[in-house]
């Protein structure tokens, strides 16, 4: 039988009402209590790493669980991290990056209602994301909510009650969770022997885990709006090493000619100072191609200028952080940006 690690951080699946609101109380050994088929499952273990709202999660956070993960990795065959919803896709997305190419799983599942809720999703997501965490063709982060696995760096929240909480945008779910079994997508199958290779993976003596525990916060996320000033680029200068720019459509970023500065020249000097942008699209689906129209093309080969491509915002956040935590050098911050991970972008640009 199986041996995981459940990794207690706080959340709606932890809350209780406490006259002012909902609030994380239940421990993680008591959210377990909750679902006794686990016992049919696996052997689990319980860390209470933290118990907070996840709008309190900060990248600090994610390296507590990132050390967590590494310092008992060799006691368990995967790992689950109860997470609230609300930020659950940008942890999913750094431990990614801080764990790559895991061949152990490490999925993150919470709910939309408490546990202790009359009609509540937590048993159920509890129960399947440890179905999965048990499986022997599973591997690396993904996010088991709502009856589907996602990969870490797809998933995005696009629902604020409902149970099906979670999205996996631009890339197809990993599986399906139908009662007590597993149903693989086409995604799975995508890498030609990618299935037998990972079962001869998981009855091998483990390989070296490969992780990294610096990151740099100082990354910021902009989202143009009409009428937008350019200035607010020479404002945030102090404060980030790096924005994320959601821009229009397919690519698209004003041009309103008699400007100063202009959106291009706020974001030529922004990049001439050392500093990254990272241009991706604010549409949720599709992704980017600055060479469609001529108010994107300006911007499509410039250094300095890193494109999202079909990334989810949640993934450029976490990656870019990752990134600068490795390096202020740009040339290797481009190669460690455009090498992908976890099926967080095609190969290609």
């Amino acid at each position: 039988m199986k041996k995981i690690l459940l990794i207690a951080t706080g959340g709606t699946i932890a809350s209780a009402e406490d006259g002012n609101g909902l609030s994380p109380a239940l421990s993680g050994a008591e959210l377990a209590s909750y679902v006794p088929e686990i016992e049919d499952i696996c052997e689990l273990d319980v860390l209470q790493l933290m118990n907070i709202d996840s709008t309190n999660m900060r990248p600090a956070g994610w390296l507590r669980i990132r050390d967590a993960i590494v310092q008992h990795y060799a006691e368990y065959d995967g790992f689950l991290i109860l997470h609230g919803t609300d930020t659950m896709a940008y942890t999913a997305a750094a431990l990614s990056y801080l764990i790559p190419g895991n061949p152990k799983p490490i999925v993150l599942t919470g709910s939309q209602r408490p546990m202790t809720s009359s009609f509540t999703d937590a048993k159920l997501n509890l129960y399947q994301a440890l179905l999965y965490a048990a499986d022997d063709l599973s591997r690396d982060v993904c996010i088991v909510f709502g009856g589907v696995a996602i990969a870490g760096t797809r998933a995005r929240k696009q629902r604020t009650v409902s149970t099906n909480a979670f999205k996996s945008v631009n890339y197809p779910p990993l599986a399906y969770i139908r009662g007590g079994k597993i149903v693989r997508s086409d995604a799975f199958d995508l890498i030609p022997g990618l299935k037998a290779s990972l079962t001869l993976q998981r009855g091998a003596t483990p390989t070296k885990l490969r992780s990294y525990a610096t990151i740099n916060d100082r990354v910021a996320v902009l989202k143009l709006t009409p009428g937008l000033n350019p200035q607010l680029f020479y404002a945030l200068k102090d404060a980030y090493d790096a924005l994320i720019l959601e821009i229009y459509g397919l690519g698209g970023i004003p041009d309103y000619g008699d400007e100063e500065p202009s959106f291009k020249q706020a974001i030529f000097d922004w990049v001439d100072s050392g500093r990254a942008v990272v241009l991706t699209t604010q549409v949720p689906e599709e992704g980017l191609d600055l060479g469609v129209y001529e108010v994107g093309r300006t911007y499509a080969e410039q250094p300095g200028i890193l494109h999202g491509a079909d990334m989810t915002t949640e993934a450029i956040v976490a990656k870019m952080m990752w990134a600068l935590g490795q390096t202020h050098d740009m040339e290797e911050l481009e190669r460690l940006f455009y090498q992908p991970v976890n099926h967080d972008r095609e190969a290609s640009r």
